[in-house]
């Protein structure tokens, strides 16, 4: 179990949405420090928020990150981009774009900062997946947060004996800039953030943090028309 109070952090998209609400409340928990990473980063009121650049699929952009936050003992990989509904539809230059900031991105951050968390005594690790890990709706999108989920299962045993804990984080729609245009219903961001925290204080392999993400891994079981009704005929 990692205790964040006195933590130094390191959020990626830390500056909206899901990234936002975890970095309050991680100020909430008392945390000593929080990188928190944008492609343009805005300065932040509270002094123990600090703002860093980050592109997450370019290689020197995680290389200054890393060498500018050597004090992190939390590393909540949260960054990540959407892509078309559609593989057939889509050019595949936008489906691999999509499976470099999803699955290569966070894949070279912990790879980069395994050695600095270690070096500092060791700590955690949060993935932010999605239901749709258990799910092919909108296109390429649940296919890399597919191979998101079993990376992150796969380094959480390369992890096990070194000082590092890995929790895996999964929910479905999320009232933020990404879901503006979704009617369904929707978490706040704010308790995403919670469980996600609460889940790295009890040192959770995996948190599912509503409905959705929990009735999707159930479904995993059952036949293939209990998550894709339309094939019923």
């Amino acid at each position: 179990m990692t205790s964040l109070a006195g933590a130094v952090v390191l959020v990626t998209g830390g500056q909206r949405g899901i990234g936002k609400a975890i970095v309050d409340n991680l100020l909430d928990r008392g945390v000593a420090k929080v990188y928190a990473t944008a492609r343009n980063p805005q300065d932040s009121s509270d002094p123990r928020v600090v703002p860093l650049p980050l592109e997450i699929t370019d290689a020197a952009s995680i290389e200054a990150l890393a060498a500018a936050a050597t004090d992190v003992t939390v590393l909540i990989n949260n960054a990540g981009a959407s892509s078309p509904d559609t593989y057939l539809g889509a050019p595949a230059a936008e489906i691999r774009a999509v499976f470099d900031a999803n699955f290569f991105g966070p894949l070279e951050l912990t790879r980069a900062f395994v050695p600095i968390i270690e070096r500092n005594g060791g700590g955690h690790i949060l993935n932010a997946h999605s239901a749709l890990s258990w799910v092919a709706r909108h296109g390429a999108y649940s296919a890399t947060k597919a191979a998101f989920w079993l990376q992150t299962n796969a380094i959480r045993l390369e992890l096990r004996n070194r000082g590092i804990g890995v929790t895996g984080l999964h929910m479905g729609y999320v009232d933020t800039d990404m879901t503006t245009a979704v009617t369904a219903p929707k978490s706040r961001p704010e308790d995403i953030a919670k469980q996600a925290l609460d889940g790295i204080e009890s040192g959770a392999h995996e948190v599912l943090a509503d409905d959705t993400a929990r009735g999707a891994k159930a479904a995993v079981s059952q036949d293939l028309t209990v998550l894709y009704p339309e094939l019923v005929n």
